[in-house]
């Protein structure tokens, strides 16, 4: 299974999971995206790796590291999550409604797009 966390919950899931390492919160999105909005790391590693090239970077990631995904509204930020935990991360996380959502609940100074 693999946990849905809101942004404004995100916090409490890094700490549930901080014991098995230091988490990274994984933003999948494109660089033109990026380029729009993005987070600050706040408690955790912010490592961009746009969807359609975590495959052949997999490497670049620990199974072992809680990881949560994180995109636009949430689709394809599960998608990757799913595709992690298939090969064998443990700890993985999707951030429900992405950056959309992070401007609403987090930081409004994130623009929407």
């Amino acid at each position: 299974m693999i946990d849905q966390v809101r942004p404004a919950q995100l916090p409490a899931w890094l700490a549930s999971v901080r014991e098995f390492g230091s988490p990274v919160v994984l933003d999948v999105r494109e660089p033109s995206e990026l380029q729009l909005a993005s987070i600050q790391a706040d408690g955790f590693e912010l490592l961009a790796i746009p969807m359609g090239v975590i495959p052949p970077r997999l490497s670049e990631l620990n199974p072992s590291q809680p990881v949560a995904c994180l995109c636009h509204h949430g689709g394809r930020s599960m998608q990757v999550a799913s595709f992690l935990k298939a090969r064998g991360f443990e700890h993985v996380a999707n951030i429900a409604g992405g950056i959309n959502a992070w401007s609403a609940e987090v930081d409004p100074t994130v623009p929407r797009y």
